[in-house]
């Protein structure tokens, strides 16, 4: 009887002992499943995090490469429209002064207001007027009235050149010290930064009068 019962006391503590190593293993594997889902979602996140990242600069890059084809666009349509006012700004400059030459009392009326003012702004000493050969024909006759009223006290001599040229007058000094080119083509040139204002502000639908570029 009593090794009957020494056995069952074994027996009981082997099915404690076999019980609570049962409960620690379930108990570590419960920590180990929640330590592997813990890993899991924190690779996950980050993985999204990584995805969302690059999405990110994929759309920024994409962003960046169509406003820059916007902005070449543009240039390019600027680029055409400033083109185009120019040529028709020059158009209409050229127009304009052929209708003051055609006009012979106003032309010779500017003439000798370009004249005088060469006169005043160069230095001492003989000067040469140049202009077209048709022009000097319109001048010669009247020279020396002109010379007297736009160059009192001055030596002013008459002469043609053979440039091509829409009219307007060359003044220089006969040993070419100086000169002042008034000639259409010299004062398109000197103003072809007004040319360019003019056509920005057409392009803003507010040009200036053109005659400043013939008068001014």
């Amino acid at each position: 009887m009593e090794a009957d019962a020494q056995v069952s006391q074994l027996e009981q503590a082997l099915i404690q002992q076999a019980g609570t190593l049962a409960r620690e293993a379930l108990q570590n594997a419960e920590s180990a499943r929640a330590r592997i889902l813990a890993e899991s979602a924190d690779k996950l996140k980050l993985a999204e995090e990584r995805e969302i990242l690059a999405a990110r600069v994929e759309a920024e890059r994409l962003v960046r490469r169509q406003t820059q084809a916007a902005e070449t666009r543009l240039a390019a349509e600027l680029d055409r429209l400033r083109w185009a006012l120019t040529e028709a700004t020059l158009s209409a400059v050229k127009s304009r002064f052929h209708q003051l030459v055609q006009d012979e009392a106003r032309y010779l009326t500017v003439l000798e207001a370009w004249l005088a003012a060469a006169a005043q702004a160069l230095p001492a000493g003989e000067l040469l007027a140049e202009v077209r050969p048709e022009d000097e024909k319109r001048l010669l006759p009247l020279w020396d009235d002109i010379s007297a009223r736009a160059a009192p006290g001055r030596v002013l001599k008459l002469t043609s050149h053979s440039q091509p040229s829409e009219g307007g007058i060359r003044v220089r000094l006969v040993d070419n010290r100086a000169q002042l080119d008034q000639t259409f083509e010299a004062r398109q040139a000197r103003l072809a930064d007004e040319l360019a204002r003019v056509t920005m502000e057409r392009l803003f639908a507010s040009a200036p009068d053109l005659g400043t570029l013939i008068h001014g």
